[in-house]
């Protein structure tokens, strides 16, 4: 596709901030008529500009939670380990985003718990398990400041 005019670029900008919104609001607010604004958004779609559409659910409040990015390396970096290791994190719902990274960790893992003692856990029965890993160092999240979620 090529690059988004001014339509196209607002409707993303609206749809990032509510994916929810209707077809007829969204093509009010981009100023299309509404089979105009659902064209472009359904091509939008097809061409991968956008990818999908997510629910970011929490259990209990933000502040009940606590969030970990943990960097990991793994001790080769051959097709079979990170296919490997991308698979076994697949698996953990913990894990709430997996990047493939590049520097001196292969990946950054966006973690949410419930506690300190809660991530103990995970990083004894699940992270130090993981196929491959040769180290693991995690920081925890003080507060979110912004959170604009895509999909990879």
């Amino acid at each position: 596709m090529a690059a988004l005019d001014e339509f196209d670029a607002h409707i993303v900008r609206i749809l990032r901030s509510d994916g929810r919104i209707s077809n007829a609001d969204l093509a009010t607010q981009v100023g299309l008529s509404p089979s105009a604004c659902l064209r472009r958004v359904r091509l939008l779609e097809r061409c991968g500009v956008i990818r999908g559409y997510v629910a970011i659910i929490h259990e209990g409040a933000p502040e009940d939670r606590l969030v970990v990015f943990t960097q990991i390396t793994l001790d080769r970096q051959t097709e079979e380990f990170l296919n490997r290791f991308e698979a076994a994190v697949c698996r953990c719902p913990e894990i709430t985003d997996c990047h493939l990274m590049t520097g001196l960790a292969d990946y950054l893992l966006k973690i949410e718990v419930k506690n300190a003692g809660d991530y103990e856990r995970l990083h004894k029965e699940v992270l130090s398990r993981l196929p491959g890993v040769a180290r693991i160092q995690s920081s925890f999240a003080i507060r979110t400041v912004v959170s604009r979620r895509t999909t990879a």
